[in-house]
């Protein structure tokens, strides 16, 4: 049987890994600056992550959500602890689509509307409502487009309360700061405002943070950067380090029912350790704090860089832009220098997206091999 041909793939094989390095089947070593797109939260193969799943897995893999497990607890109490979320409640899945797909129809649930505004560029997934509201129509079949979506300029507010003036909005769901769409990010005005336009139409603010969460902006979350409360935040990417988790937080305004959301896979014994382990060497490890040192000395060196036009993003969350389309550099940096980044929605934007234990001498390997491309562009 051949696999379905949906990926364009490099022709690399991963065997093993550790920390901020990927080594191939020829033991070739190459610098991950991309995570697997934002995945790799605490590093590789990080011993304490290594020693808690195979603990885990030898006591008890697996089983259904018919039953307790402390765990789900231990994960709540300990996202509480860290990000700062106090009173929110905690629905686990398996999946960023996943976490937005259960979002959405929870807020739809919640005030017995049906439209969701979205922002030109956003990425929320690729289940049904989520991808409706993704601002991509290739990957939208026509069964997903019947969902009623209305996708505005990011920072368009008029737009948002003509929108939300209609009483049929049931959330509007947002990237504070997008991903794929390219690292871009509005004001503080404008997301305030959209929280208080959200709260006086009773429609429901969601964050997206499925990439920038789990500490990558050097914030808990980015939208701790502004003075709004989301009604719903959905998680996912970083939360596992490479276990598929997700999940969302939920307001105390929104009441839980038996049978309104539900997951089998959700929430499992190996996936709370995963995640777990990972709050805990964010914690241990000081990596919020090492996100916010190492985004400013990324910063410094780019800005020493005359091709590179403009540097977006927070923290761990960053993208370089060019004035010409950069995937032919990116395969320079793969096949030449050994070194993983990223792509974006904007064919100029190289996208770094490294574990949150990189340090300065790996930035430093990325813009000596920058250096080194752009001259042979540049004469």
């Amino acid at each position: 049987m051949s696999l379905f041909n949906v990926y364009p793939l490099f022709d690399i094989t991963p065997v093993k890994a550790e920390d901020v390095f990927v080594y191939d089947e020829n033991n070739t070593k190459y610098l991950d600056l991309y995570g697997g797109h934002a995945v790799i939260s605490i590093g590789h193969s990080h011993p304490k992550y290594v020693t808690a799943i195979s603990d885990q897995v030898a006591k008890l893999g697996f089983y259904s959500n018919s039953i307790q497990n402390p765990l789900q607890v231990q994960l709540a109490d300990k996202l509480e602890q860290l990000s700062g979320c106090k009173n929110y409640e905690l629905f686990l899945c398996n999946s960023g689509a996943e976490a937005n797909e259960n979002a959405l129809k929870l807020a739809s649930f919640h005030n017995g509307k049906k439209k969701v505004v979205a922002f030109k560029n956003g990425f929320h997934g690729r289940t049904s409502a989520a991808v409706a509201a993704t601002d991509n129509t290739k990957i939208i079949a026509p069964i997903n487009a019947q969902q009623e979506v209305e996708i505005l300029e990011l920072g368009d507010l008029e737009g948002v309360e003509k929108a939300l003036a209609k009483n049929d909005v049931c959330a509007v769901i947002i990237e504070c700061i997008q991903g794929v769409g390219g690292l871009d990010e509005s004001t503080a005005a404008f997301y305030e405002a959209l929280d208080e336009l959200c709260k006086k139409y009773n429609t429901c603010f969601i964050a997206d943070e499925v990439q920038s969460g789990f500490g990558r902006t050097g914030d808990f979350f980015a939208f701790q950067k502004y003075n709004v409360t989301p009604d719903i935040i959905s998680i996912a990417k970083g939360m596992g380090n490479g276990f598929p988790i997700g999940g969302i937080l939920i307001h105390p305004n929104i009441k839980a029912s038996f049978g309104l959301l539900g997951t089998t896979f959700g929430g499992n014994h190996l996936a709370c350790v995963a995640s777990l382990t990972v709050l805990e060497v964010i914690e241990e490890e000081h990596l919020m704090q090492n996100a916010k040192d190492i985004s400013a000395y990324f910063i410094e060196k780019a800005k020493g860089i005359s091709s590179i036009k403009n540097i977006k993003g927070r923290g761990l969350m960053l993208g370089l832009e060019f004035d010409f389309p950069i995937a032919e550099l990116r395969k320079k940096l793969i096949f030449e220098h050994k070194i993983f980044t990223g792509s974006a929605k904007n064919p100029n934007l190289l996208r770094i997206l490294p574990p949150l234990t990189i340090k300065k001498e790996h930035v430093d390997l990325l813009f000596e091999a920058l250096k080194k491309e752009l001259k042979k562009i540049t004469t």
